[in-house]
């Protein structure tokens, strides 16, 4: 037990650093090269877990998975975390974090209308309360910041989301950790084609004069030299490779549930790790928000405890654990 919980402290600490981390290095890459070279190398740390994964569950894959999985990474790296990348650029790293944090959010709404999944009474109060958290967090009636920025984010938790929803499909066929390696992988290809794509002439002169000056003539190891090779290392190796590796090791150990609680500390150490290390400010609107994200996200993670008649409050407890991680599906991920 205590080896998962140090697993957990570990994953917790890398994702919380992740838009700090992200927010440094960007100034040496391309964002879409700096997705592209992330997810890449969390893919080849993750590749020894998924192939003894495939072994132990004897998956057999098909024509049609590989369809399955070019799509989840289509949408997981090429759109969600691309838009993810660019919202680091043009909003404080715990603006992101934050917003990102709320994908959970929407993975309610998308779970309703892909998979037909009852919305809980708990679950519809934790929804209004993370969005209510989400609007004072913006602060739109004061809002200084990039809007470009909320909007990049918002989109990217909201395409995570609907990644997260379309693996459960089969997430029970291939496990967890080899239908998150196999989406890195899968994504990075696709990302491949389209630096590719990129760099011919027409579609690059397009890009600068529709104000899409990123998306042209993307590099790929441009920027990577003695100075920034290890902020991309922890970038790639420590957040994206062991962050998911420690968690799905969390998961094994514990459950689901008790894995999930990654996600629901780094809320509030994300912006304090960024005051520390950023020099951002926390005001008084961003703080209230937190706070009520932090809520809405309990509600969901602890709905009311009550007592059947005839149980004991033991066999209470553990028939509502039962519900619970049959409700939260274990390859749920959020960076």
């Amino acid at each position: 037990m205590k080896k998962a919980f140090l697993y957990i402290a570990l994953a917790t600490f890398f994702f919380s650093t992740m838009e700090i981390a992200l927010k440094l290095c960007a100034g040496s890459f391309n964002s879409i090269q700096l997705t592209f070279l992330r997810f890449l190398i969390g893919g080849i740390v993750l590749l020894p877990l998924a192939i003894r994964e495939t072994k132990r569950k004897k998956t057999a894959f098909h024509r049609g998975d590989w369809a399955f999985l070019a799509l989840t990474g289509f949408i997981c790296v090429v759109v969600s975390m691309v838009l993810f990348q660019m919202g680091v650029v043009y909003s404080p790293a715990s603006i992101v974090a934050v917003l990102f944090s709320c994908n959970s959010v929407f993975v309610v709404l998308f779970a309703f209308l892909i998979l037909d999944e009852r919305i809980h009474p708990h679950t519809a109060i934790s929804v209004v309360v993370c969005l209510l958290g989400m609007v004072i967090l913006i602060d739109p009636l004061h809002f200084s910041g990039n809007t470009a920025g909320i909007i990049l984010s918002l989109g990217s938790a909201v395409t995570f989301a609907l990644y997260n929803v379309i693996g459960r499909l089969r997430s029970e066929k291939y496990g967890g950790i080899t239908l998150t390696c196999l989406s890195f992988l899968f994504g990075c290809a696709e990302m491949l084609i389209l630096i590719a794509v990129s760099h011919i002439p027409t579609a690059a002169q397009w890009c600068k004069g529709n104000g899409l000056s990123l998306f042209a003539n993307i590099p790929v190891a441009d920027g990577i030299s003695l100075g920034t090779l290890p902020g991309l290392i922890y970038i790639g190796v420590f957040i994206t490779g062991l962050g998911y590796t420690f968690y799905f090791l969390s998961m094994e150990k514990t459950s689901a549930a008790t894995a999930s609680l990654v996600f629901y500390i780094k809320p509030v150490l994300a912006p304090l790790l960024a005051m520390a290390i950023l020099g951002e400010t926390i005001t008084l609107p961003m703080t209230a928000g937190i706070v009520l994200i932090i809520i809405g996200s309990l509600i969901a993670f602890i709905p009311g405890i009550r007592l059947r008649k005839g149980q004991s409050l033991k066999e209470d407890v553990r028939e509502l654990e039962t519900e619970f991680e049959a409700e939260t599906d274990e390859t749920t991920i959020k960076p």
